[in-house]
């Protein structure tokens, strides 16, 4: 009763989004399937954030960035601040870009490993070093935001992900970084026994300081991640059943991570029952509702009724932030 309850109140009042007040919280993350309002939702509550005072800096990591289209104005990958807004500022980030300049910071670390531990000769470490790495680019685009959290321009890190399957790809990175940190610090041990069974002596090089740092942006993306005070996932999705089924495969997948979703906005519901066609889809989606109140009824649901309008520009983003913070 209690949860058709909230339920029933989120719909009539369409309450908001919580505990993202605190000092304490850093990141909020807005994940879930292609074309489910997360840009609306993740610029939304910036604006609301901003409004009440909380320097915000609205992130994509989505390479078919929606930043610049839903404001309005041209963003970009660069800090930009918003137009007509105080305390919000964005950032499209691009991955490629922040993998490039991670390739020239750890260039000499990364080539004196392959030169002292394996049999390759400079054509073939030339050839290595410019091939990409299947996901590390998306490591580095999320390294650029732990970067910012460090630096502590801004109270609110808020993170508009791509579609669920390259957002988990994203998150689960850290994992598979670290297992390629594992193997190339396999490498230099042999290379550091083999020195020091000779030498009597190991000095630390490029190489260990570049695993060292490896493993430092490993552990902090990890323990960012997984800290519920400072970190916030919020899963987005509408009522539809590939939707539904793709959010439920999220929240179970991000568990796995160690990362525990504890808000679900539930985008797009028809409240109007005015006409034929308007009941018809009301009950079809009424369907969904009652799936994700059995399925995900440990996450505190919000209901997002359907805007006649898109909700684009600043105006409009403003009015859809009333409804969320209401």
């Amino acid at each position: 009763m209690e949860l058709q309850e909230r339920y029933l109140r989120s719909a009539n009042d369409e309450m908001a989004l919580t505990r993202l007040n605190g000092d304490a919280l850093k990141l909020i993350l807005f994940g879930g399937k292609g074309g489910v309002g997360k840009t609306t939702l993740a610029l939304s509550t910036g604006l609301g954030l901003a409004g009440q005072g909380a320097r915000t800096l609205v992130i994509s990591t989505d390479p078919a960035h929606s930043l610049s289209d839903s404001l309005g104005q041209k963003i970009g990958d660069r800090i930009t601040e918003v137009k007509g807004v105080k305390n919000l500022s964005a950032l499209e980030i691009n991955a490629e870009n922040a993998f490039s300049r991670f390739k020239v910071e750890y260039e000499d670390g990364i080539r004196k490993i392959f030169d002292t531990s394996t049999y390759l000769d400079q054509e073939d470490i030339d050839s290595v070093f410019d091939l990409s790495i299947p996901g590390l680019d998306e490591v580095m685009g999320f390294k650029t935001i732990v970067d910012l959290i460090d630096e502590a321009e801004f109270d609110k890190y808020i993170v508009d992900t791509a579609p669920t399957g390259h957002a988990l790809r994203l998150l689960s990175m850290p994992k598979l970084l670290d297992d390629w940190i594992k193997v190339f610090a396999r490498m230099r041990w042999k290379y550091r026994h083999m020195v020091t069974s000779f030498s009597g002596k190991y000095s630390p090089d490029e190489g260990d300081d570049f695993l060292l740092a490896m493993k430092k942006t490993v552990k902090r993306i990890g323990s960012l991640l997984r800290d519920s005070q400072k970190c916030e996932f919020i899963a987005v999705t509408i009522p539809e059943d590939m939707a539904i089924l793709e959010t439920e495969r999220l929240v179970e997948d991000l568990g796995k991570y160690g990362i525990k979703v504890k808000q679900l906005m539930m985008n797009n519901v028809l409240e109007s029952r005015d006409c034929k066609f308007c009941r018809e889809r009301r009950k079809g989606q009424e369907k969904y509702l009652n799936h994700v109140r059995k399925k995900l009824a440990d996450l505190e649901t919000t209901i997002i009724s359907l805007r006649p309008s898109e909700v684009k520009g600043i105006d409009a983003l403003h009015s859809f932030k009333e409804a969320l913070f209401q």
